[in-house]
């Protein structure tokens, strides 16, 4: 095979104006045709010193394909390349970016197999998948050694989602002329090194990612590019039934200890409980008023698997009394869907996988996390589905549970990461959140008590139900409990659709005055909280297991039992697990009827 350097159109710069700063999602506002500022930034770092490789990262949204492909345009243009390859993480993505670069007049074939060996004379170039890539390094080498070849690793991170992909990887475009690395979020959970990526050692050692180029979402929101986001916050009251056989219960966002977290997360997400219809019911409201400022908006659930993603279509289903596009990761049609969806204006839409990373649907406005998925980059990209601004004043609103993985990613969502190669031996919260395979570890653990068979009972989730704790926007919170449908949830789920980020902060300010104003009200009458609401003595486990091994002291003291039978006593009553594994809420059902037994011993 040998260089036709008289194939296929001439290029020109003049051929990505026609895209807008962030195709293939609707031209944001007052940029339609032109570069971001950003883009045009990059694009001249770049041409300062044209290096071999190039990584830029700039957050969900911010338009890295136009980026990407006006680069495109000007190195074909000057013949520095002769055929562009873009490597992109799904089929779907393959094919928006083949609609991207035909608006930039450069053709991908997006429908490139491994079995045809070499791209098309009519075409300048082709997309293809990482997986595509690793089954046949070879080949594609050989492609990319026929002509100077510009490879676009879209995602990067994904080249080193296994030691192969990221072996193949570098063996095939070892030899292009030039490389692009683009990601919304340059590091991973894991410390497997990313093709192409150049580390050094930080001040404390660690090896690091060095990014050429870097767009934060901090500063893609000061410039108007993405839209805020306000995390709507839900706790709620979980029970369920462990695989030893213990009846547990315990409120998410308590003090509890990492496994009955985990445990009740589980609990809520599970869809024949009240936690999630009450949270779709929540979100679909939030959807409604969104709607009346724009007219198209739609709301995504991420789920964690197939069962629950039907099933929560299903409740959407009931509640809406509209069909639901459900998106399954191993769907044939799945892009199809995404598309369709896409360009219509129907309200709801539930995914797997499909849908967290690099798949544009720009009207996407509210969302709810129900998954188990907690990791830095899964979140990142997730919320980068909701960030999509086109217009001023779009606000995201993002449902979430209440577990602190969740709420710390939450509040570091401004936070510019590097991905890091060496794991610190203590200060580990630097380079990677500790509780990232929480709920993965417990999963795997309960797999491997099935194949031992050495377990009585399975893990059932009893029952559940929800209650608004609290907004999260601009790095504060606003609110407090409040019953679904109450007028202190309407308060804070019914702000109008469009309002500038200045005037979210100060109506989420007025609403949570007027919450506490009721609630002043309310106590000023003598009218007791519902009897739902939570009224701990402390808020740690750690105080409320010293308040209840004093009162057994106590007690064991005045009635002469040995403490170990005041516990056991008290597991026998209250029900639950021994002391360490008890929640929150069982310690407190203890520490309660030992105070009544005290009381009636005076």
């Amino acid at each position: 095979m040998t260089p036709d350097s008289g194939s296929g159109p001439r290029i020109g710069t003049s051929a990505a104006e026609h895209l807008s700063p962030s195709f293939p999602e609707r031209a944001a506002w007052g940029t339609v045709s032109k570069l971001r500022a950003w883009q045009a930034e990059a694009i001249e770092k770049y041409f300062e010193t044209e290096p071999r490789d190039f990584l830029a990262a700039a957050t969900p949204g911010a338009g890295k394909t136009t980026f990407a492909l006006r680069l495109a345009a000007e190195l074909l243009a000057r013949r520095t390349v002769e055929r562009v390859t873009v490597v992109a993480p799904t089929e779907h993505l393959k094919k928006q970016w083949a609609d991207a670069a035909a608006r930039a007049g450069i053709r991908l074939d997006p429908n490139f197999s491994n079995a045809e060996r070499r791209y098309a004379s009519h075409y300048h170039g082709a997309a293809v998948t990482y997986a595509q890539v690793a089954v046949r390094a070879s080949l594609h080498r050989e492609i990319t050694e026929s002509r100077k070849t510009l490879v676009i690793l879209d995602e990067v991170h994904h080249g080193g989602d296994a030691l192969s992909w990221g072996d193949a990887i570098r063996d095939a475009f070892e030899p292009a002329t030039r490389r692009l690395s683009l990601t919304g979020t340059p590091f991973r959970s894991d410390t497997a090194p990313i093709p192409f990526v150049l580390y050094a050692p930080d001040n404390k050692g660690i090896r690091t990612s060095v990014t050429d180029y870097n767009y934060g979402y901090g500063r893609a929101l000061q410039d108007g590019v993405v839209r805020p986001v306000m995390f709507m916050v839900y706790a709620g009251h979980m029970r369920w039934r462990t695989k030893a056989g213990d009846e547990m219960e315990a409120r998410l966002g308590e003090g509890n200890t990492k496994d009955i977290t985990s445990q009740a997360w589980r609990t809520a997400l599970d869809p024949k409980g009240e936690w999630v219809p009450q949270v779709l019911d929540s979100a679909n409201k939030r959807l409604t008023e969104v709607r009346h400022a724009i007219p198209d908006a739609g709301g995504l659930v991420i789920a964690t698997d197939h069962y629950t993603a039907r099933a929560y279509a299903a409740i959407l289903a009931d509640l809406t009394g509209e069909p639901v596009t459900v998106v399954l990761s191993d769907d044939a049609g799945a892009s199809d869907r995404i598309d369709e969806f896409s360009q219509g204006t129907s309200r709801w839409m539930v995914a797997v996988r499909m849908v967290s990373e690099g798949v544009d649907v720009p009207r996407l406005a509210v969302g709810v996390y129900a998954t188990s998925s907690s990791t830095p980059l899964f979140f990142a990209q997730a919320i980068g589905r909701f960030v999509r601004a086109r217009r001023r004043g779009e606000t995201a609103s993002v449902f979430l549970p209440n577990v602190p993985p969740l709420m710390n990613l939450a509040a570091a969502l401004e936070l510019e990461r590097d991905h890091a190669l060496d794991r610190p031996t203590s200060d580990e919260g630097d380079f990677y959140n500790p509780e990232d395979a929480m709920v993965a570890a417990a999963n795997k653990e309960d797999r491997a008590s099935e194949e031992l068979g050495q377990e009585l009972f399975s893990f059932e989730a009893m029952g559940s139900s929800a209650n608004f704790d609290r907004v999260v926007f601009d790095g504060q919170e606003f609110g407090g409990y409040a019953e679904p449908g109450t007028d202190e949830e309407l308060d804070f789920i019914g702000l109008p659709g469009i309002l500038e980020p200045e005037q979210v902060h100060e109506l989420l300010t007025q609403r949570q005055q007027r919450q506490q104003r009721r609630q002043d009200d309310r106590e000023a009458a003598g009218i007791a909280p519902p009897e739902t609401t939570p009224e701990p003595l402390y808020r740690t486990l750690k105080e409320q297991r010293s308040l209840l091994n004093s009162l057994v002291g106590l007690y064991a003291k005045q009635s002469g039992q040995p403490h170990g039978l005041v516990h056991a006593e008290l597991r026998r009553v209250c029900g639950g697990p021994a002391v360490p594994q008890a929640s929150v809420t069982q310690l407190q059902s203890r520490i309660q009827y030992l105070r009544r037994q005290l009381g009636s011993q005076r």
